[in-house]
């Protein structure tokens, strides 16, 4: 009885799977004998190379996604934040400007009025240029809010010395009493030798040449909640009053304290097309909206590929080139050339995914090793995150270094021949 055409592609096809199952198996068997006896210096020092890179690119691109998401200026305890996305853009200056959203100071008094919500503050940053009576001047970043009365903390700073409310914004008019009160850093302080009760002068470039007296009503000092960026902050209107941006009602973003799930709604409610942020969350998709913190990433990851392939494809094949021997033996008993090739990428594949494994974990303990010793010395909260995303992202790029290394240990493995061994 003969079969057809196809009952003999299906024979084929299962010897093709049993034979590359049976390289694969040999291969991992190899490895980890390699590993635990013959090679394992070297194997070690692989894996420890791939893991340093792995975790030094996880740690880097970590710092990145914390200044993508506001770094120091974002220092905050809202429990969600509203911010402006790209086909929403309320800018006064198209390209110069972030995304900012509109209409903020009426918007965040509806979601004052929600259920469960606590308060909601628009935070509008600036760049301004503080100076004293005695011509002492330094350029801050300034955060203008709509304190009340719990004490906050935005931009690192506690929000307890400002008078609750915004007179000056008055409904809309912009034409209420101004409180003229400013709370800054201590950085700040110590540069401008201020302290509470001082006069200073603030202007923001081309808006106001001449400036505007607000006098100092606290300074948070480093060390006890506060931080140690030079920044500053005052009351929401008279900042946009002062840059500009009370046309539009213009802020970076809007702060919401109450019930998480209250919040989320009514920052949804308000502004069903901008981007809601609950508090401990990162989104990843954040560093390609910023410039530097995405070159950051970019650099790093190409640094890390180079180093780690250029470690792989030299220590592999050093390894490869002392095995030439066990090559030699595979060619006699009837493994063909992709048989001896894919023993030695399978080899390369396993090293490297290995040492991505221990990389994810030396990355994870360097970002909170490195958030320990900021918050210890210069920054109010996190400055680099872990996103669970790093995790694959990490395994892809060891991955991708091996495949770019793997070249090397496959011409050194191609050259092995039986009667070049025996010629040894």
């Amino acid at each position: 009885m003969t079969r057809d055409g196809d009952g003999v592609a299906d024979d084929v096809d299962d010897r093709l799977r049993t034979r590359w199952a049976g390289v694969i198996r040999f291969s991992l068997t190899r490895w980890w004998k390699q590993a635990a006896r013959t090679t394992t210096g070297r194997i070690a020092s692989t894996i420890a190379a791939v893991a340093l890179t792995i975790a030094l690119l996880l740690v880097v691109t970590g710092v990145a996604l914390a200044l993508a998401d506001g770094g120091v200026m974002s220092a905050d305890d809202a429990d969600a934040r509203i911010t402006a996305a790209e086909s929403t853009t309320i800018s006064s200056v198209d390209g110069v400007e972030g995304p900012r959203l509109g209409a903020t100071n009426e918007r965040a008094a509806t979601i004052r009025s929600h259920d469960g919500v606590d308060h909601a503050s628009p935070v509008l940053v600036e760049t301004v240029r503080l100076e004293t009576a005695e011509g002492d001047a330094r350029s801050v970043r300034l955060a203008g809010i709509v304190p009340d009365d719990e004490s906050r903390t935005v931009a690192g700073l506690p929000t307890t010395a400002l008078e609750p409310g915004d007179p000056h914004y008055a409904n809309g008019t912009y034409n209420g009493s101004r409180t003229g009160e400013i709370v800054i850093s201590s950085t700040v302080a110590t540069h401008l030798d201020a302290s509470t009760g001082d006069e200073l002068n603030v202007s923001v470039g081309w808006t106001d040449a001449g400036g505007r007296s607000m006098t100092v009503v606290g300074v948070a000092e480093g060390g006890t909640g506060g931080t140690s960026a030079p920044v500053a902050l005052v009351h929401l209107s008279d900042l946009q009053s002062i840059a500009g941006a009370d046309d539009g009602e213009l802020a970076d973003r809007v702060l919401v304290w109450g019930d998480r799930e209250a919040a989320q709604s009514a920052a949804a409610d308000a502004y069903p097309d901008a981007a809601v942020q609950i508090a401990g969350s990162t989104d990843p998709s954040s560093l390609f909206d910023d410039g530097l913190a995405f070159a950051t990433s970019v650099i790093a990851l190409l640094v890390g590929v180079t180093i780690c392939a250029s470690f792989v494809a030299t220590t592999m094949g050093m390894t490869v080139d002392e095995d030439r021997r066990t090559l030699a033996v595979l060619e006699s008993v009837g493994f063909p050339t992709s048989g001896r090739l894919a023993v030695v990428v399978v080899s390369t594949g396993i090293t490297t995914l290995v040492g991505s494994f221990v990389g994810i974990g030396l990355g994870l303990l360097g970002v909170i090793g490195i958030n320990a010793f900021a918050k210890a010395t210069v920054a109010p909260g996190a400055v680099a995150h872990f996103h669970p995303v790093f995790i694959p992202y990490a395994i892809a790029v060891a991955l991708l270094s091996g495949l770019v290394a793997v070249p090397y240990p496959l011409a050194v493995a191609a050259r092995t021949t039986v009667l070049d061994e025996v010629g040894r």
